[in-house]
């Protein structure tokens, strides 16, 4: 079963109650009955053997409990709250502490606990809003749930068919569910789950065409894929394509060089990064190329082997990839145009140079050789600043080293033929649509800067790949947003370090099923389109207005001093064409990452909202020093979801960190010309 079917099955289960059995050794197993409590937070579990139930959030007590006598006096309750993240005001903390002591003995155990932590996770904001819709403010009908599903999250067609769902999925209370209403249990769960998500569920699944030509799509690109670590030194392992695939992505990168024993060998060629032999990453490649995404993978070869390794390199391809490996065009015809992502499907095609034209190899012509002085792998462009007379002298060095293509490899190159340019122009006249060039980033900021539109039309016929700076030896990543904004397709980036650009990655990818493709606006995917990132398009730009409500159970920062306590704010931000490009902040909250409260709203006017992605992300402020990162979630600005919102947080990897979570209101109105 896939991981969200998963999770889904674990949550469905946990509501109704499922057994789960603990193994700290192969003699000591133990099973519990574990129950998610209507607050969708505490989790109930009963030993099968003692019979006795207790809540999770009881996990909490031996840490704090400093006596051991399996009650917690006030001093104790306020060592647990520093322990949560929670710097609360000492005269409510003892409010809610009185409130729970039901047997006045000055501590609390068992059910007072349990009451003592309901009162504290209790939803203010969620409840306000369920009583503006509630006209008895205890639960929601059917017919005034609806209302609030019309009026605030604006759904569409088919509301009261989705509210009667909504409801047999999160009311916890049979008699509720069988008269059509929903509880605030219920309406918070519903709000804490994927359909009360900022994410637009059905974006979570592949949506989109796929059957336009591979260059109208963004396609998911991984740099120096085989690195996990630096450029220079770093560890060179299978590991990186595992993690590369398992993400959806679809471009991967190998550096080829001749190895011991007639076996070649994938590393940073000049370096001191360790070495994998070209068999294994083969073999990993064909384990793993479609566990995530069943379309198509591109493998970009930089090849600097001798005829006879190369040789080697084709018949380890074929052999281990069989019938995945394309190695002619999917009808045997020269193409008109590239074939689409649903005519590739489980194929992987090889990037790099290739003797001749493929319209001499399908009719039986001899096939060319390399240009003279033409490069065998992929020529890296140098960085702006260069000296021209040392360029070309280092370029001199290269062609009087390489050897010549093996044809066997050469014939595995289909439809991502590595060419030189030159010009937009000389590539309109001399190349063919299954041609397509790379470019270091720096480069790619300059034709972007002087030749903005020329680009953009290049990119709606041929594909485009880009890449780091050799300068980033630390495997540090550029702003991929710049080059999707003229349809670059192939953005490569360093998998392995995270940040706010790996962030903007995932925020693009996460759509369409994961599947490593997306799908590009209309307007960069014409020919014949005005388009740059300069000149906006005929576009529909919309306002956005942001309501940050409330925070739930923010993380503490890494490493962070004991005792101490997040003073959160949340910054949201617009990355898109340069006009549309902005940021703005809540104020902080002094010491409080359980249940902060912030009631502001950012506004934003967004140009062209088909290429925006919007960021949430929660800082520890800090007056001396620079802010710490607690977490963010990045997402398409057409997959938000319009309404109350929760947005579940991500740890700078990119991986969960549940319950930490946004609450906010979503407003998003078209704007006309006049506006």
């Amino acid at each position: 079963m896939e991981p969200d079917g998963w999770i889904r099955c674990m949550g469905k289960g946990m509501q109704q109650g499922m057994v789960m059995r603990k193994v700290k050794s192969r003699s000591w197993k133990k099973q519990r009955y574990f129950m998610l409590q209507d607050d969708c937070m505490t989790i109930w579990y009963k030993s099968r053997k003692t019979g006795n139930a207790k809540s999770a959030c009881e996990c909490h007590l031996p840490k704090a409990d400093k006596n051991r006598d399996g009650r917690m006096n006030f001093k104790e309750v306020q060592h647990l709250l520093k322990m949560m993240n929670v710097d609360m005001d000492e005269h409510h903390a003892f409010r809610l502490f009185q409130m729970a002591d039901k047997s006045e003995s000055g501590t609390l155990e068992g059910e007072e606990f349990v009451l003592f932590y309901k009162a504290l996770t209790q939803r203010d904001e969620v409840l306000s809003v369920f009583q503006e819709f509630s006209e008895d403010g205890k639960k929601l009908t059917l017919l005034e749930f609806v209302d609030f599903l019309q009026q605030e999250q604006m759904e569409g067609e088919g509301v009261e068919e989705l509210a009667m769902e909504l409801i047999a999925k999160y009311e916890p209370s049979e008699t509720a569910k069988a008269r059509h209403v929903l509880s605030i249990d219920g309406f918070l769960a519903y709000l804490c789950s994927p359909d009360g998500c900022i994410f637009n569920p059905t974006h979570k699944t592949l949506f989109q065409d796929m059957s336009q030509p591979l260059c109208h799509y963004f396609i998911s690109s991984s740099h120096n894929t085989y690195l996990i670590e630096d450029q220079l030194r770093g560890q060179s392992s299978i590991e990186g394509y595992i993690r590369a695939l398992k993400r959806g992505c679809r471009c991967l990168e190998v550096d080829c060089w001749d190895g011991p024993n007639g076996e070649p060998i994938v590393y940073h060629g000049h370096t001191f990064t360790s070495k994998i032999p070209f068999r294994e990453v083969i073999s990993t490649l064909e384990k793993y190329a479609f566990q995530a995404s069943e379309y198509p993978v591109v493998l970009s070869l930089e090849n600097h082997c001798s005829m006879e390794q190369q040789d080697v390199m084709a018949q380890q391809l074929k052999g281990i990839l069989g019938e995945q490996l394309l190695t002619t065009t999917i009808d045997g015809r020269v193409p008109a145009r590239m074939p689409s992502p649903e005519e590739l499907k489980g194929k992987i095609l090889l990037k790099g140079k290739r003797l001749g034209s493929l319209e001499d190899a399908l009719s039986g012509e001899p096939e060319e050789a390399l240009e003279p002085g033409e490069l065998l792998e992929e020529e890296e462009e140098e960085e702006e600043g260069t000296e021209p007379e040392e360029e070309a002298l280092r370029n001199e060095d290269k062609r009087k080293e390489k050897p010549s293509l093996s044809k066997e490899l050469s014939d595995c190159i289909v439809y991502c033929k590595s060419v030189s340019f030159h010009s937009f122009q000389h590539s309109q006249s001399h190349y063919r649509l299954y041609e397509m060039s790379s470019f270091a980033e720096a480069k790619a900021r300059k034709l972007i800067r002087e030749a903005g539109n020329e680009f953009v039309r290049h990119n709606a016929w041929q594909l485009t790949r880009i890449y780091p700076s050799g300068m980033r030896t630390d495997s540090s990543n550029y702003n991929p947003q710049e080059m999707w904004n003229v349809g670059c397709q192939m953005v490569a980036l360093n998998f392995q370090t995270a940040g706010a650009e790996m962030d903007l990655y995932d925020g693009l990818f996460n759509q369409n099923g994961s599947c490593g493709y997306v799908l590009k606006p209309g307007f960069l995917r014409d020919v014949e389109t005005p388009f740059s990132p300069e000149s906006l398009p005929q576009s529909n730009p919309l306002y956005l207005a942001i309501q940050v409500i409330s925070g739930q159970q923010l993380p503490k920062v890494v490493n962070s001093k004991e005792g101490s306590i997040v003073d959160p704010l949340v910054r949201v931000e617009i990355h898109g064409v340069p006009a549309d490009t902005s940021k703005q902040e809540t104020k902080y909250i002094d010491n409080n990452g359980f249940n902060p409260q912030w009631g502001e709203t950012l506004r934003f006017r967004v140009q062209v909202p088909e290429l925006a992605l919007l960021r949430f992300k929660v800082e520890d402020y800090d007056k001396t020093s620079r802010n710490d990162f607690v977490g963010q979630f990045t997402l398409p600005l057409s997959s938000v979801k319009r309404g109350y919102r929760h947005i579940h947080l991500l740890s700078k990897d990119g991986t969960a960190i549940p319950p930490a979570s946004l609450f906010v209101h979503v407003q998003i109105t078209e704007l006309s010309e006049s506006d």
